[in-house]
């Protein structure tokens, strides 16, 4: 009787250690000239310094990015980011604000790292326009009296390919947002996937 079950047991571990090798799916990684787009969602939190800061914490969002692979191992692209941070105090009046919605959308540089391996690295540089607005308790929503502003990102992130020319796509950023002359800090960490098209 046990020396059935070893048996089975081996057989078991054999075929499941021979299967990927049998049913290996070819990694095709990205050229020069691809574009990837990719899908990712995030959760950030504000530091407390800044006119933002001081008065809105954490939360979620979701970020679409296109990534243009050029020469030398660098990447131009753009993105476009929603992010929602909660206040950090229980609102109290009607007119109190609940939450601070932000979007983001800017131009990316990247300089790529190990660009011939399933797992690639990545820094990045970004500029863009940041567009902000806050939902109050009683459901209205108001836009800040200066208007938009700008933002400058810091970050750094990875690729790991799993099936052809689909990557698991991680990013932690540092966002510098400027609004009515004062600099609010936000660090951000993204979790998606990315997609290079083929031609």
């Amino acid at each position: 009787m046990i020396r059935r079950h070893a048996k089975w047991i081996v057989f078991l571990l054999t075929a499941l250690t021979a299967a990927p090798r049998a049913h290996a799916v070819p990694i095709v990684l990205p050229k020069p000239g691809q574009v990837g787009f990719a899908l990712q969602g995030q959760y950030g939190t504000m530091f407390s310094g800044g006119n933002l800061g001081s008065e809105f914490g954490d939360g979620g969002g979701l970020t679409v990015r296109v990534r243009y692979r050029m020469r030398y191992e660098r990447a131009i692209g753009i993105s476009f980011e929603s992010q929602t941070l909660n206040a950090r105090s229980a609102p109290v009046a009607d007119t109190s604000r609940t939450k601070l919605n932000m979007q983001l959308s800017g131009v990316d540089f990247y300089q790529m790292f190990n660009t011939d391996q399933k797992l690639q690295q990545m820094l990045s540089l970004g500029v863009g326009l940041a567009q902000l607005h806050y939902s109050l308790r009683d459901g209205e929503t108001e836009y800040p009296e200066a208007g938009d502003g700008v933002y400058l990102s810091l970050g750094g992130g990875l690729e790991r390919f799993f099936y052809r020319s689909m990557a698991v796509d991680a990013s932690l950023r540092y966002i510098a947002i400027f609004e009515n002359s004062k600099a609010n800090h936000d660090l951000q960490a993204a979790l998606g996937v990315i997609f290079y098209a083929s031609y």
